[in-house]
């Protein structure tokens, strides 16, 4: 199971956005990091160096590695349509992205972490790879002995900030 562990502030300052979801360290100070941080004037970025930015931030955001990025992308681009918008179609439709975008995990990475430790059903059947493609009509759930965890507990009853998706449907009774 391979991710990236380093710092996310780190990656965060350096795209200039928050990808990771709010974080009080990339508030105090949102200039590049590093010994120059925001004494350096930027030259204007090419367009490759523009492009390369976006991929890198839907690698992070998404938490693939390039490997695993590159064979979704040429997954994306073997489909009809428009490339970018498969590509992020088939992210959005991983388990652990799902579970984040559900509500039962404040994080991606927590997400993940539910997943990989066997809290997370698919269809009534137990599930522990993160990566695992989801189709329309697919029952995720929480395994029963699980329900009562604190994380789950605490994301599910406390929803200060209510995620509405027209692709996902929520029972907060199930």
């Amino acid at each position: 199971m391979a991710r990236y562990t380093g710092p996310k502030t780190k990656k965060a300052r350096a795209f200039g956005e928050a990808i990771f979801g709010f974080d009080r360290s990339f508030e105090k100070r949102k200039y590049p990091p590093g010994q120059h941080g925001n004494t350096r004037r930027r030259k204007q970025r090419s367009d490759y160096a523009l492009q390369l930015m976006e991929k890198q931030k839907a690698k992070y955001t998404y938490g693939v590695l390039e490997r695993q990025f590159r064979n979704t992308f040429e997954t994306a681009n073997s489909k009809k349509g428009v490339t970018g918008e498969v590509l992020l179609q088939l992210l959005e439709a991983r388990l652990d992205n799902t579970v984040f975008r559900l509500g039962l995990a404040p994080t991606r990475r927590g997400a993940r972490q539910l997943v990989s430790h066997k809290h997370i059903m698919v269809n009534g059947i137990l599930n522990n790879v993160a990566s695992a493609h989801l189709r329309p009509g697919d029952i995720v759930s929480v395994r029963n002995k699980s329900q009562h965890l604190e994380v789950i507990r605490d994301s599910v009853t406390t929803k200060s900030e209510v995620r509405k998706y027209p692709w996902l449907e929520f029972n907060q009774d199930k």
